[in-house]
């Protein structure tokens, strides 16, 4: 197994990778400065694509570009010179920090906000518009992913420190029957973002952690990838056969005292460590993950 470091932007929040398969690009964003970028794995070469907007998660899209969930609501972006707004009426009103999302089976979507001291939470947005609240009372949305045969969804909640399985219908995307799938002890990190591979186990980057977690479909700890970075935000598997493992790391500084402090943690150590803003790959693992979905938003005329 070989970790490597392919680029370094000093990325505050980096998160969202995904793989753009027709490319053969790796995409990511860093949530705080509004930027997103594009690795070429055959290059070698990182390419800044957005500065602006602050993008807490996206997807492809099937009628053109990504489908991006910001700060203050959802946008349709091919380009800094090419993108539109959408805004259902269902969201007038609600306070819309978007932290993460995934594109669903049916062309839709799923995605969470993090409000800080409040309470977030987490919509489900369909190909024909509509937007239902799924789940509310959540401290901090995060990642999410779906069983090989769509029976289960899996959605993190970082400020509690857990994983949950629903039950998934594909057709609809209607979710059910909620239990805690992983909780993550306090001496270990968070939870942040997660993927899921083709043999049905559940990868999440840790952060705090300086580790990703594969955890096997009953919940139980396969094993662990420790990272260079203390702050580990997300991961996604990509390359020709989806056997290599992408993951963002954060330099965002942590002040101790938050309910999210690992136990008995080396603050000193922690400041002076390397904490993240870089994008890794991990190569070697002997493991295939499986494509994500693609939105299907129309374009308003």
């Amino acid at each position: 197994m070989e970790v490597e470091k392919l680029a370094e932007e000093g990325a505050i929040v980096g998160e969202g990778p995904i793989w753009n398969a027709e490319e053969q690009t790796l995409i990511w964003t860093d949530i705080a400065t509004g930027r997103m970028f594009s690795y070429d794995p055959q290059s070698g070469q990182n390419t800044q694509i957005h500065d602006g907007f602050n993008v807490g998660g996206f997807m492809q899209n099937k009628q053109g570009g990504y489908v991006c969930f910001i700060h203050n609501g959802v946008v349709l972006w091919k380009s800094d010179d090419d993108w539109q707004r959408i805004q259902p009426e269902e969201l007038a009103g609600d306070p819309l920090p978007f932290n993460d999302v995934i594109a669903a089976p049916n062309g839709g979507a799923f995605a969470g906000t993090y409000l800080g001291e409040e309470k977030g939470k987490l919509y489900r947005f369909d190909p024909d518009g509509t937007v239902e609240v799924v789940a509310e009372g959540i401290g901090c949305s995060n990642g999410m992913g779906f069983s090989p045969d769509l029976a289960t969804m899996y959605h993190t909640d970082a400020a509690a420190r857990e994983i949950y399985a629903y039950d998934f219908d594909a057709q609809t995307s209607q979710l059910s029957n909620r239990r805690l799938f992983v909780k993550v002890g306090a001496e270990l990190g968070v939870p942040d973002g997660m993927t899921v591979d083709a043999e049905g186990f559940i990868w999440s980057a840790n952060w705090f952690g300086s580790c990703i977690m594969r955890f096997d479909p009953d919940g139980r700890e396969e094993r662990r990838v420790e990272t260079p970075a203390r702050q580990t935000s997300s991961v996604m598997f990509g390359g020709p056969d989806l056997d290599e493992l992408y993951f963002t790391t954060a330099d965002f500084v942590v002040e101790p005292g938050s309910d999210l402090d690992p136990v008995a943690y080396d603050w000193p150590e922690y400041k002076q460590s390397y904490r993240g803003g870089g994008l890794f790959r991990v190569r070697g693992l002997g493991i295939q993950g499986k494509a994500e979905f693609k939105a299907d938003f129309a374009w308003p005329a």
